[in-house]
Order: structure tokens, then sequence, then C-alpha cells
């Protein structure tokens, strides 16, 4: 196991966050070790914001034995979804199509059932191994809450493995099926985000929401809601979370809308 202090904004895909003490587990005995205090679980830092300050929290972060896998086996939870859509597709192995360009690691999109409109994490997974308290335990997905953009894992839980639920299919309708998604994420921004910052309300779209209240290229800071994909905040270079933060609340003073990222740390001005 490694410990060492690091910036988040390193290991965040927004570029965005203050120190923390970083613990890289590599297997059950790591794990043990890394959650006798209190602790937050790092996947591949998308869907997050950090503040400035950092975290008290040991941040823990899936390496070894729970960045492994196979994938028609166990697939460790710290490894990263794009790297098995990809696999998937080479071996002829139908599911997971929809999550392409997912940034995640695979924890991290079980945690938040990560998915496009083409479809969600969960409609791809047979069983989930989670640690808790301890303990790891199995589980099939229907016991974890899976809905839109979220689970109903007890605090402190840790996806630690998963196993997929694919099916054989052609190889050039699997490549079909990844063009058509692929295409419908073009018009995503190329620089450093978040991910979508809200989520989309019943029959409608965040991203159309915020662009026609006209906040699409605001900017604060270093910080701008991106003049692609309104639902994008993005990092110019040297953007802070509270930056980042301004613009969230001015959308949401303006728009009922719900935050889709997790907020580490006091990122209020």
């Amino acid at each position: 196991m490694e410990v060492k202090r690091v910036l988040l904004k390193d290991y965040t895909t927004l570029g965005v966050g203050g120190p923390a003490e970083l613990w890289i587990v590599e297997n059950e005995d790591d794990l043990l070790r890394a959650t006798e205090a209190p602790y937050r679980v790092l996947g591949n830092g998308s869907n997050l914001l950090v503040s400035d300050q950092g975290v008290r929290e040991r941040v823990i972060k899936l390496g070894g034995v729970f960045a492994e896998g196979e994938l028609t086996g166990w697939v460790g939870a710290g490894s990263l979804l794009p790297l098995w859509v990809q696999e998937a597709a080479r071996a002829g192995l139908s599911g997971l199509e929809p999550l392409l360009g997912i940034p995640a690691s695979v924890g991290g999109a079980v945690r938040m059932n990560a998915g496009t409109r083409f479809g969600e994490i969960k409609d791809a997974l047979a069983e989930v191994e989670v640690y808790h308290r301890g303990k790891l335990e199995r589980l099939p997905p229907e016991a974890l809450g899976l809905g839109y953009r979220r689970s109903a894992l007890p605090p402190g839980a840790i996806v630690t493995r998963v196993r997929f639920d694919l099916k054989k299919a052609p190889r050039e309708a699997i490549a079909a099926r990844m063009a058509e998604v692929d295409a419908a994420r073009k018009r995503q921004p190329k620089r450093k985000s978040a991910g979508c910052a809200f989520k989309n309300p019943p029959g409608d779209a965040a991203g159309r929401l915020i662009d026609q209240a006209g906040f699409k290229g605001l900017q604060v800071g270093r910080a701008m809601i991106s003049p692609e994909h309104a639902n994008f905040v993005v990092n110019l270079g040297g953007a802070t979370a509270r930056e980042v933060w301004e613009l969230v609340k001015r959308v949401q003073n303006a728009l009922n809308l719900e935050l889709e990222w997790e907020i580490w740390g006091e990122v209020e001005p």
C-alpha cells in the first residue's frame, strides 16, 4: 500500500481540488487498514468537485487486485470503464456499448449508475462485490437501489469488483451501436470538465434549459459554462472550486435543476 500527500486537482477530470492524504490500496488487508479512520473513495475523479482546501479524510483509491480482472469474470472496481467497453467490443460481447465515452472507474460508475440516453451500467451488471464494515459481500444489482444517477449503497460502502452480464453479438452490430453513441456525444467539450453538472429533469434536458436561459459561455474567473454543451462547466486552466461553484449556483438560482456531481469539502464562497 502506498500513502502520500497529493493535490486532488491532479486526480480529478475537472482539474480542481486541494490537498489530501491518498491511500492506494492493493488488497483486502490494505482496505481493512485504510478504512480504520474516516475516509472517502476516489475513482477516476469524474462527476466530482473538490474544495480548494482539499479534504481532511483519507482518500482511498483502489489499485492492485481491485484494478485488475477478466471481462468474463470479476472486474476490479478501480479499473477504468472505457477499457472494458473497448475490450468487450473486440471480444464480440454486447452490453457495454451505451457506456462509451464515460470517463469513470468501474466502481464509480456503479455507485452513481453512470449512463447515457442509450442505457445505464445497471443494465450490464450480473453481480457486485461491496466492502462494508470490514466485510466483503456479493450482491445482485437489484439490491443496490440503482436509479437515475444514484444508488442506495450505505455510507462508507465501497464497490470492489463487479461481474458484467454480456451477450455474444456480431462485432459489426456492436460497432454500429458504438458509432451511434459516439455521434451523440460529439457536442461534449474537449476541455477539462467533471461531466454533466446537472441531472436532466423529467421529460427535458438540463443542457437545453441552461442554454435557453442564456448561460452558455458564462465565465467566472477561469471556469466557464461550455459553449459546446451548456450542461458542462469547463476549466480554462487554473480554475478554482469556488469559481466553478459560483457558476453552478447562478444556474441553480435561475433554474430548478438538481446537481449531478458529488461535492467534497467546503466550496461555498
